[in-house]
């Protein structure tokens, strides 16, 4: 479907409609995982970058295979790294509604913080890749390829770290006073299985509208694919992870709402290389510059902003989030403003 062709407001009415299919399905996905998670005995920070992250990074799979093949690599990329920054902010809103403490000062687990590190890793690879320039092997980027075994690497690694007793937190007060506030699930795995599976369609499908929406919108508005994709697309497609994040934190799963953003981000640097395979003229990090470097560079400080967070574990809040969540939110409005100003 052509959506240059269909009238601006009109394409803003699929993207919010979409939009909201992506919010109630990503709703859903947090307790449906979580409770896959008990069933099976997997960790929840592991479930949470693996499965939840995996499947709220659907509507930017769409987004980099619709745009890419449309001949619009650039907004598959600056989609990918968007979401990147506005995931790690959108921890600021879960942030928020747990409201009595900083969400990093609950979370205990490090395996989260493995799974930002690698996140951080990963980003200032693709940051490389771009300085550097693509080299192209057999039809496929290089560092492209480089970076999906990388991101490959990075999940074996943190389903290793899970289960392994490394080391532990010793004043975890705070979370057990906390307590959780989990609907007792009484489906079955396999009902639970078949229910993540149906949400999981409905992301796919109304990111495939998101994708092709956001990029008319972009055209047809004049303000560039670069801060389109970045900021309107990015956070669409950034919706699934929001509505989960903040769904497993108001039933005390933190530690998932944390995996689901870190992993998601992972997912999205290995989809580099699915942009790469859907367009057929040359690798697409050759085409990216100064404005994607910045981009991967804002992931990479919003990331470490979070890390330092985890690592201090200090229980101030300031509006109901933590002094982490509202550093976040003010650097990256200065990324946006900083993007703005070379796009």
């Amino acid at each position: 479907m052509a959506f240059e062709n269909v009238p601006i407001w009109l394409n803003l009415l699929v993207f919010a409609a979409s939009a909201a299919v992506v919010w109630g399905a990503g709703t859903k996905l947090a307790i449906y995982v979580s409770g896959i998670a008990e069933r099976t005995g997997a960790g929840h920070a592991f479930m949470g970058m693996v499965m939840l992250g995996g499947i709220t990074s659907l509507p930017e799979a769409a987004t980099v295979a619709s745009a890419s093949y449309a001949g619009n690599p650039q907004l598959a990329v600056n989609n990918l790294l968007g979401s990147a920054s506005v995931n790690v902010v959108l921890l600021a809103v879960a942030d928020g509604v747990l409201g009595r403490s900083a969400l990093t000062s609950v979370v205990a687990k490090p395996s989260t913080l493995l799974q930002g590190v690698l996140g951080v890793l990963l980003l200032a690879a693709v940051a490389a890749a771009i300085t550097v320039g693509e080299i192209e092997l057999l039809g496929f980027g290089l560092w492209s390829s480089l970076l999906l075994a990388g991101c490959i690497a990075a999940l074996w690694l943190a389903s290793r770290y899970e289960g392994r007793q490394t080391w532990q937190v010793v004043d975890d007060h705070r979370r057990k006073a906390g307590g959780t506030n989990e609907p007792k699930v009484e489906s079955s795995l396999r009902q639970l299985t078949v229910r993540t599976t149906a949400a999981a369609g409905f992301i796919l499908v109304a990111g495939f509208l998101l994708a092709g929406t956001g990029d008319a919108i972009a055209t047809q508005s004049g303000l560039g694919t670069g801060i389109v994709g970045f900021a309107l697309v990015g956070f669409a497609t950034s919706l699934p992870e929001m509505s989960a994040a903040v769904s497993a934190v108001r039933i005390g799963r933190y530690e998932m709402a944390v995996g689901d953003v870190f992993g998601t981000n992972i997912v999205n640097i290995a989809l580099i290389f699915l942009a790469d395979v859907v367009y057929d003229s040359g690798p697409v990090l050759a085409l990216a510059g100064s404005f994607e470097t910045l981009a991967a560079l804002l992931g990479i400080a919003l990331t470490g902003i979070f890390l330092v967070g985890l690592l201090e574990r200090e229980n101030r809040t300031v509006f109901k989030m933590g002094y982490d969540s509202l550093a976040a939110i003010a650097v990256y409005v200065v990324g946006l403003i900083m993007l703005f100003s070379i796009e």
